[in-house]
């Protein structure tokens, strides 16, 4: 048996090549399935099958991408809805490649659909080596059961209890390989580094799944307790998913635009995104652009921030892969519309002699002492999740609205008092920076450290923001 793990940063989540004999399967590939396709002909394998394990809400699936490209057959769960040709597979179903069966075990609760599929040698079909777990167990967490709204919440978080109790009947040594890790919104509470594990090491470490025996009363308020919010593009990917996205076939770049190319676009309504470092972006940008770094959850933050599948313009960081970096994140989750790229950067839009944007940047320390001498700080504005609010606790005079929040609830903040912006790290404040001062805000940027470095205790809060 070969295994090849594909980590997909951005998303916080891995797809799967397994190959015995020379054919494959490829399991929860994304949109860009070209990675995939060639990786398994460097090999020498023959893609055989695609498999999914639920109908995806953080990403579009490449499985159209996959067939087209290696005439594939498509295996999807028979419950899941699809749309065009695949072979539905439910409880039982499997598939073999090589000397390797992968068996269809019904596992709901990440989703209605959800399969896991158990890898077995066909010669020795009742010892499984490695199960795909999908979105049902993940290394030190399980998948979110509250996707779907709170009308089925309940219902698939007992489902989850069950499905995890049926896996935690595979042998100690049992590879477990999920779809969704660390840095996934899918994830129902912090999902460890690692992107594999073992049956054994989950038992002994992942707090979800050692209640799956419990009370189903106190599973239940483990699943649900502290999740974050959830990128708003969420709401659009299942039923692409189902339809099946268009296939590109391969990477296609947008165009190189000149400062007046770029800024006639920008004029006609395009969102400028501009994927630089917020320190770069706060010493001179683009006045009206949103800056959301070619960093993690770059695609989950303009899928928050940037109403869905709506054109952009970028501007990058000098970087010699950032052009297909930024374009790939933005087609898996579906923004196709990418009108072009500043060609050259801010020192171009400056050579031509257009105007630039500026605002001030300090760090937590800094402000901490600024407060102690008694200066005034003017309005802190704190734009973490709200569960970090409620775990985290808050700068003690500080205001609370989560970035993401932020476009619609401008005009709460005073507009004759200066804001100064933070969050954990500076991301998401450099965010939220850029769109106060889009809505004529007067805004310094906390650009280092974040609320864990106020040199104060941290005020408790119940519900806030």
């Amino acid at each position: 048996m070969d295994l090849e793990l594909f980590h997909t940063p951005g998303l916080g989540d891995s797809s799967y090549l397994l190959a015995s004999g020379r054919e494959a399967v490829l399991v929860d590939p994304q949109r860009d399935a070209w990675r995939f396709v060639e990786a398994a002909r460097e090999r020498g394998w023959r893609i055989r099958h695609v498999l999914e394990t639920h109908v995806h809400n953080d990403y579009l699936s490449g499985a159209l991408e996959t067939r087209a490209a290696t005439e594939a057959e498509i295996v999807a769960p028979a419950r899941g809805g699809y749309e065009f040709e695949h072979r539905p597979v439910d409880e039982g179903d499997s598939v073999e490649i090589g000397g390797l069966r992968l068996t269809a075990w019904a596992t709901p609760g990440h989703t209605p659909e959800h399969l896991a599929w158990v890898v077995s040698d066909v010669e020795r079909s009742d010892a499984p080596t490695a199960v795909f777990t999908g979105g049902s167990l993940l290394v030190g967490s399980v998948g979110r059961t509250d996707l779907l709204g709170l009308a089925l919440t309940d219902a698939l978080t007992r489902d989850q209890q069950r499905s995890l109790q049926r896996l935690a009947e595979l042998p100690a040594s049992t590879k477990v390989l999920p779809t969704h890790g660390s840095g996934s919104f899918c994830s129902a509470g912090p999902a460890g580094t690692q992107r594999t594990t073992t049956i054994a090491a989950e038992e002994f470490s992942n707090p979800t799944f050692r209640l799956a025996d419990a009370d189903p009363g106190e599973f239940h308020d483990e699943a649900l307790a502290g999740l974050g919010r959830v990128p708003a593009y969420y709401a659009h990917m299942a039923a692409l998913n189902r339809r099946g996205p268009r296939v590109l076939g391969r990477l296609i770049l947008p165009e190189a635009l000149d400062p007046a190319a770029f800024e006639s676009k920008a004029a006609a309504g395009v969102t400028i995104v501009d994927a630089r470092d917020r320190k770069e972006f706060a010493g001179g940008h683009i006045r009206g652009s949103l800056n959301i770094e070619l960093a993690s959850a770059f695609s989950g933050y303009v899928g928050w921030l940037v109403p869905f599948a709506e054109p952009v313009l970028l501007v990058l960081p000098d970087a010699p892969d950032a052009l297909a970096e930024a374009t790939t994140e933005l087609l898996r989750i579906g923004y196709e519309r990418v009108h072009g790229w500043l060609e050259g950067g801010i020192d171009a839009w400056v050579a031509s002699g257009r105007a630039i944007a500026t605002y001030p940047t300090t760090s937590m320390r800094a402000l901490g002492e600024e407060r102690a001498a008694g200066a005034s700080n003017g309005l802190l504005l704190d734009v973490r999740q709200p569960i970090e609010w409620q775990d985290e606790g808050v700068v003690p005079g500080s205001r609370q609205i989560f970035v993401a929040d932020l476009p619609g609830r401008v005009d709460e903040l005073p507009a004759d008092e200066p804001i100064t912006v933070f969050c954990r790290s500076g991301h998401r404040a450099s965010m939220a920076a850029s769109i106060l001062e889009n809505a004529g805000r007067e805004v310094r940027l906390v650009s280092e450290g974040g609320a864990a470095a106020w040199p104060e205790p941290l005020e408790e809060v119940g519900s806030v923001g």
